[in-house]
């Protein structure tokens, strides 16, 4: 398990100055791209949903053409547990939430989808389900879907595929909310649409995942990023892929040394599944300062608005602090 790095101190209204310092953090991880009329309402739910836990807010903007950066740089000067990231350029979803994880410092990762059709009050469940059971994930499974018609019957087609090739035992992997250990995803090899197979990959790595019901909200505002081909015939041609990777998966057994003791250091089957040579697409690194961003953000310091290009991005008004 990844050593625990103390979360940011409340300085927001909408957080509780009181939280309990016992309990395990949590990195909310929100990808998006245009959901600048969303993120507000989102952001301010998690807040919410939250309170008196350990948390903080990744929010990666995956190279929005309206003005979601300038409002969460804004933001994230009056709310220290939000940290903002941005692409220049789209990447996807999957890669979003591969940086964002890397930069998080909870011991659990709560995803959520930008447009703000998952609601973050069940999250609370969601990580009591995974203490009790002692889970690695919790998947959401939207048993009511609020989307139209092709949406929904795109994604079933999909749901059927996918569960009768790669037998993840898991109703709804497409569901944006989930809620996983830290160090069980960073185990997890990259490669584009990653997000749609997470339960799939975690159960490969040992991992113990349970689908939990959860609300589903309509979308208020912007348009979807996925249409009819993307989530159906995507997903299929991406199985393929996972197939093989689950397949070849065995957990090794741990290494022992001359003396009989084990060796805690043993790679992950799936970690050397794939050479990063393999990878789909080239991936922007994150640079050295990134992960050692400031974990609240003010004038006097340096901005927590990183762009993952590996340069930190000042923006007017607010100073630029030393590295």
């Amino acid at each position: 398990m990844p050593s625990s790095t103390a979360m940011p101190t409340p300085s927001s209204p909408h957080v509780s100055a009181q939280e309990d310092s016992s309990s395990e953090g949590i990195s909310v991880l929100i990808p998006g791209r245009d959901e600048r009329d969303n993120l507000p309402k989102l952001i301010a739910e998690v807040h919410a949903a939250l309170a008196g836990r350990r948390y903080e807010i990744i929010v990666v903007d995956d190279g929005s053409s309206d003005d979601s950066w300038r409002w969460l740089t804004q933001a994230a000067l009056e709310d220290s547990r939000l940290r903002p990231y941005h692409h220049d350029t789209s990447f996807g979803q999957s890669t979003s939430l591969w940086q964002a994880a890397r930069l998080a410092r909870g011991e659990w990762l709560a995803t959520l989808d930008g447009d703000g059709q998952n609601d973050p009050a069940d999250l609370p469940d969601m990580l009591s389900l995974a203490s009790l059971e002692g889970l690695d994930m919790v998947a959401g499974h939207r048993t009511e879907r609020r989307d139209d018609a092709v949406k929904r019957v795109s994604s079933r087609l999909a749901n059927a595929i996918r569960q009768a090739l790669l037998h993840d035992d898991t109703p709804d992997t497409g569901c944006g909310i989930k809620v996983t250990r830290r160090d069980i995803f960073l185990r997890l090899p990259y490669f584009d649409h990653m997000h749609r197979f997470l339960p799939a990959l975690v159960r490969a790595q040992g991992g113990k995942v349970q689908s939990l019901p959860v609300r589903h909200r309509e979308r208020v505002a912007g348009v979807s990023k996925y249409g009819f081909f993307d989530r159906l015939w995507v997903g299929i041609s991406d199985i393929i892929g996972v197939m093989w990777l689950v397949r070849r998966s065995r957990l090794p057994s741990p290494l022992q040394n001359l003396s009989g003791n084990a060796v805690s250091e043993t790679l992950s089957p799936l970690e050397v599944a794939l050479h990063p040579a393999c990878r789909s697409r080239d991936v922007p690194e994150v640079g050295e300062h990134a992960a050692r961003d400031m974990p609240g953000i003010d004038t006097g310091r340096a901005t927590g608005a990183v762009d993952l290009s590996g340069i930190a991005t000042p923006h007017a008004g607010v100073a630029r602090g030393a590295h």
